[in-house]
């Protein structure tokens, strides 16, 4: 039997009849029943700058009052600005609140019989909406307004606005208790949030119910602009006004390429509206000299997801991405390929550490790698691990590994980025990361952009992202030349006329420039705007590298949102600060979100209708179900991968063993959690027709293995500081900028390790911080760390505190 199901009009609201005898998501009409009808957006391009409406429209065609669940994805570099609720012909503006007192309040209105709104971030990029109280045949929209900056280099911008949440790989313990959201994939102790983050998925072949229309408008802002091309999607124009052909789907990324003009240097500063006191927001761009020097040999470790969600296109452009970036060696330099799923392989021929470049050696690379093929799960934390250790171990100069000179320390990886535990990844491998560029090359017409981001970020590298294969030559050209060193490095920003405000440049870790992407900072300043910015730097040759841009006042339109943008930017560098376990930074994150308007993991928009709308809460829930992201080869990739056990295992499995045994674990079916929802347990539950399976009731074989919470105790930081001072000690003869950069990345792991603990022990590593960021010389700073560490490393043994783990109704405080 074939079943159609079409998009309903307003005039068809009146013709339905729900059936007393009908069950969950059961069709009786030729038309559908899930909740959201239409999705718009709306986003206007002026330079570098966007600004973007998006526009939910949600429907009831039950006979009871109905909340309505969408889990949807935006741009993780947008800033969130505002939302509004219209329903029964009435707007309600809404709140941005602490994330708790949001909840609260939509949970209250809807006990109270009222209508409401809310939306949440979960990640970067995903971001949940829940709309409740709507009455048999109403409709409600929902507006959410955003602003963001498009990343420029290479002569093109690009504006990326994603359309589908896909399915990602769930590591770790299924929790007990209630999910804390209504996705199909359990909470684990690695991802106590699974269920929120993995909507279900509409089966393939069903028809999509959603109406979507998106539309961008564009205005260079006096910049040179040439053709622009539209990939994935089929577009119409008119004038400068692009927009996605009608019967699209929502189903894999919008992508725009806006091929500009060299954009030059600029300083702006833009005062807040409305104070009292003169501050405002900065932003300074500075383009890089030119590469034109020899570069220095490296070591490069390959990292190629083999995962069931590379089916298809994915893997063979994966293999030839890989094979470029090992094609690119030379005789000069060292390499490892890793391929990995939930098992990690390597090159029988190639040993388990670096190997040279050889031609021969090049050639047994590209062979394993052209074997590759998609399985299993996406254990990406070992590989990470391991690729991380093989780089430190060459830096450290360790038996075979001694690098007898210079070189440079870069790792690639090659996925789809479809991993659940984010903030635990990043935890694990920030003390790994130190000096290595970590480079990710982001593979899928739906790609986790948000985490790849994070990632590139955390190892000072780029993120690169490829929706076809006809990208993929431009893309791993740019690849290829971040894997050489950077232009410029221990970058300063200087100030005179100006007065910058300490501790809120955005990004925080900008310490090398690249050849072909522009430099772009913003930060808060005080008192009136002028003067000038300065970018201060070393090149290759170690000669001092100065480039200083006058500040203007801007005209408002090229600049529309630009406290808000810096506010996002500042807010994901505290955010990743708190997932690497500095806590501490919560209150200042909420402050900062709340002060800018900009919607963060800690706060919710929220928005109630304070007139009466039903006699109590909605009777049936529904999450709206998600397009199979395009590409992806069947049902069981849109499966929510959840391998369980422990997520951390006592030490690393040796390479070309199992992550985890057994080596391909099967499914093994569990009895799926009871769910208590508070005042409203009695609320109806629905998934739509035409969503696949649900997989809360399917997980993984169970691993053996001790469970590991990450934390550093004092005794293991004292090891670690005894490492350290080694490292210290054998150094102190080397070239004074190197003896800086190594401060340098000893001062980031520092900070990493000791997060806001208030530990009395840690007094003396807490003053060390205080030394590296100080202005004394270099040989004060090397002495005085090599004293404190020596010293902290061979004092005795202290308690460290343990820790409970965060309360799952805050599961956003992962």
């Amino acid at each position: 039997m074939t079943v159609s199901v079409s998009p309903m009009e307003p005039a068809a609201l009146g013709r339905i009849r729900v059936w007393p005898d009908a069950g969950v998501g059961a069709l009786r009409t030729e038309r559908g029943n899930l909740p959201l009808d239409r999705l718009d957006v709306r986003a206007t391009i002026t330079g570098l700058v966007y600004d973007t409406v998006v526009t939910t429209e949600f429907v009831n065609v039950h006979d009871v009052p109905l909340e309505a669940t969408y889990v949807f994805p935006l741009p993780d570099r947008a800033a969130v600005t505002g939302m509004s609720m219209t329903a029964a012909d009435r707007t309600v503006r809404a709140e941005l609140r602490e994330r708790a007192a949001a909840r609260e309040a939509y949970d209250r209105a809807l006990d109270a019989g009222h209508r409401a709104a809310i939306a949440e971030e979960e990640r970067p990029d995903v971001f949940t909406m829940r709309v409740g109280n709507l009455g048999p045949g109403e409709r409600a929209t929902v507006e959410l307004r955003m602003a963001g900056p498009l990343p420029y280099e290479d002569g093109a911008a690009v504006f990326r606005f994603p359309l589908v949440v896909a399915p990602r790989y769930v590591p770790g313990t299924g929790l007990p208790g209630p999910a804390v959201g209504d996705g199909q994939s359990l909470d684990t102790d690695a991802v106590p949030d699974a269920s929120r983050i993995s909507p279900p998925v509409l089966l393939p072949g069903f028809p999509s119910p959603l109406r979507l229309s998106l539309e961008v408008g564009i205005d260079p802002a006096g910049l040179d602009l040439g053709e622009v091309t539209a990939s994935l999607h089929t577009v119409t124009r008119s004038g400068n006004r692009v927009a996605i052909a009608p019967g699209e789907k929502a189903d894999r990324d919008f992508i725009l390429r806006l091929p500009y003009a060299e954009a030059g240097e600029s300083a702006v500063a833009v005062p807040d509206p409305g104070q009292a006191a003169a501050e405002g927001t900065y932003r300074l761009t500075v383009v890089p000299p030119d590469d034109d020097r020899t570069r220095r040999p490296k070591d490069v470790v390959l990292l190629l997801d083999r995962s069931g969600s590379m089916a298809g296109w994915k893997m063979v452009a994966a293999r030839r991405a890989a094979a470029r970036v090992v094609d690119t060696l030379t005789a000069r330099d060292r390499f490892a390929v890793r391929t990995f799923d939930h098992l990690v392989e390597r090159p029988d021929e190639l040993g388990a550490t670096l190997a040279e470049a050889t031609d021969r050696n090049r050639f047994r690379a590209v062979e394993h790698l052209s074997r590759a093929v998609a399985r299993g799960g996406t254990e990406l934390l070992t590989p990470l691990r391991d690729g991380l250790g093989l780089l430190g171990a060459s830096s450290e100069g360790l038996g075979p590994l001694a690098s007898g000179g210079p070189r440079d320390r870069v790792l690639v990886l090659v996925t789809d980025g479809q991993v659940a535990g984010e903030d635990q990844i990043l935890q694990e491998i920030a003390p790994l990361v130190g000096a290595v560029r970590v480079h990710a090359v982001g593979i899928d017409r739906a790609v986790n952009a948000g985490f790849l981001g994070r990632l590139a970020a955390r190892g000072a590298g780029r993120a690169e992202l490829v929706e076809s294969e006809d990208r993929l030559d431009a893309a791993m050209d740019r690849i290829h030349r971040r894997i050489g060193a950077p232009v410029v490095t221990d970058v300063r920003v200087e100030a005179d006329g100006l007065t910058l405000v300490p501790d809120t440049r955005s990004p925080a870790r900008v310490n090398a420039l690249f050849a072909g992407v522009p430099l772009v900072v913003s930060g808060r300043y005080t008192g009136a705007a002028g003067g000038s910015l300065t970018v201060v730097g070393r090149t290759a040759d170690d000669g001092e590298f100065r480039r200083t841009v006058p500040v203007s006042a801007p005209a408002a339109r090229p600049f529309p949102a630009l406290a808000a943008l810096w506010a996002r930017d500042r807010l994901r560098d505290l955010e990743d600060r708190y997932a690497a376990g500095e806590h501490g930074l919560e209150a200042e994150i909420v402050a900062t979100s709340l002060r800018f308007g900009v919607l963060c993991r800690f706060t919710a928009y929220v928005a109630v209708d304070d007139r009466a709308a039903q006699d109590g809460g909605p009777q049936r829930r529904v999450i709206q179900p998600v397009e199979l992201p395009s590409g992806w080869a069947g049902s069981d990739e849109a499966q929510p991968m959840l391998l369980a056990g422990s997520p951390s295992p006592a030490r690393p499995p040796g390479i070309g063993g199992p992550a985890g045994s057994p080596a391909r674990p099967g499914f093994a079916p569990v009895q799926a959690r009871a769910r208590h929802d508070g005042p409203a347990a009695a609320r109806t539950f629905a998934a739509g027709l035409g969503a696949a399976p649900t997989s809360r009731a399917m997980i993984r074989a169970a691993r053996p293995g001790p469970a590991s919470s990450g934390a550093v105790t004092v005794p293991q930081l004292r090891e670690l500081a005894a490492t350290e001072a080694a490292r210290l000690r054998d150094d102190a003869d080397r070239p004074a900028r190197e003896r800086r950069d190594i401060l340098d990345d000893l001062l980031s792991r520092l900070t990493v390790l000791l997060g806001d603990s208030a530990d009395p022990a840690y007094a003396p590593l807490r003053e060390l911080l205080g030394v590296l960021t100080g202005d004394g010389s270099l040989d004060e700073r090397w002495a005085t760390a090599t004293a404190v560490l020596t010293a902290f490393g061979e004092s005795g043994e202290s308690g460290g505190a343990g820790g409970s783990g965060h309360d799952r109704r805050a599961f956003w405080k992962r």
